[in-house]
């Protein structure tokens, strides 16, 4: 019978560099050919919503990751977003666990852009700039903090009440935090950007870019009509993607500006694990603006449970004996 997991179970055994060091070797494994992340299919929901399977295979484990993205849970006062974890024996089939994804989400979300900040960025960048400041901006700044000597944290904000909450979490990491009044005065201020908003149009204008900047653009669901970016920014910047396969599948940004002629599909190629296995594919001069367009995949989640799933296992054996 397979092992179930609540949030709780999970955020008590993450580790946060841990899932960095697992990130950064999934990528490179995942160029070099063997572990396997093919493009998701996306299934419509009522009420404009979308079910997402995604599937991945990494050692001895297969996983399927079952992503809703449901508009009209807002009203409800829901997630838009949920998602659950299944993990198989990739040698005798049977189901090892399910997992909430919540926390896995997150935290290998943020864990993946702080590997594309470590080998992107500039060494001496110091200044985080953060376009939103929910659950998932928390989880950037612990990471991103782990791979750069951060000096500042300049953040943008739809809400007072948000960067406050924002602000109270980060504090204990000791960085002085600013807000301030528009996306475009964190562009202006900052050496690295994460994008980090759930948006359908572009909250950001490539004209804002700044040479020698690094941008993570996170936020913006798997949806081929949902973008942070606009094409022009696309355009400008040195592109690196999560996986090539699952950014012209779902990658709204990416097919945006495709059908504007700002980039081309060649130039989606460029994956976060060729520049792990060689940098040189990454930046090239100071002044490169880099981009990491950052979709999400189930092997960023599979690779993370793995990480736990024998401490999970452990508990689970001790509960169900005592």
């Amino acid at each position: 019978m397979p092992l179930v997991f609540d949030h709780s179970d999970i955020v008590a055994l993450l580790d946060r560099r841990a899932v960095r060091q697992a990130m950064e070797s999934a990528h490179a494994e995942l160029a070099a050919g063997r572990f396997q992340n093919p493009a998701p299919q996306a299934l419509s929901l009522p009420d404009n919503g979308s079910a997402l399977p995604m599937v991945a295979v990494a050692g001895d484990h297969v996983a399927v990751k079952l992503l809703t993205d449901l508009p009209s849970n807002r009203d409800r006062g829901l997630p838009v977003q949920r998602s659950t974890v299944i993990i198989t024996s990739a040698i005798t089939g049977e189901c090892v666990a399910i997992l909430d994804g919540r926390a896995i989400t997150a935290m290998r979300t943020a864990a993946t852009s702080a590997v594309a900040t470590k080998y992107l960025a500039p060494e001496d960048a110091s200044v985080l700039g953060l376009v939103g400041a929910g659950n998932l901006a928390i989880e950037h700044v612990h990471a991103i903090a782990d791979v750069r000597p951060l000096s500042e944290i300049v953040v943008w904000s739809r809400t007072t009440e948000t960067f406050e909450t924002f602000r109270t979490k980060t504090e204990p990491l000791g960085i002085p935090t600013r807000s301030v009044d528009s996306p475009e005065s964190v562009f202006e201020r900052s050496d690295i950007v994460c994008t980090l908003t759930p948006s359908r149009e572009p909250l950001v204008s490539g004209h804002w870019f700044r040479p020698g900047q690094h941008i993570n653009a996170v936020g913006a669901p798997p949806r081929p009509d949902h973008r942070e970016i606009d094409s022009y920014g696309m355009k400008r910047a040195r592109l690196i993607v999560d996986s090539h396969l699952t950014a012209i599948a779902k990658s709204g940004a990416v097919r945006l500006a495709i059908a504007d002629h700002a980039i081309t599909e060649a130039d989606t190629h460029t994956e976060l694990g060729h520049i792990i296995t060689n940098p040189h594919l990454g930046r090239r001069t100071p002044t490169d603006i880099t981009l990491f367009e950052s979709v999400g995949l189930a092997l960023q989640d599979l690779t993370t449970a793995q990480l736990i799933l024998p401490a999970l296992t452990a508990t689970q054996s001790t509960e169900t004996t005592t």
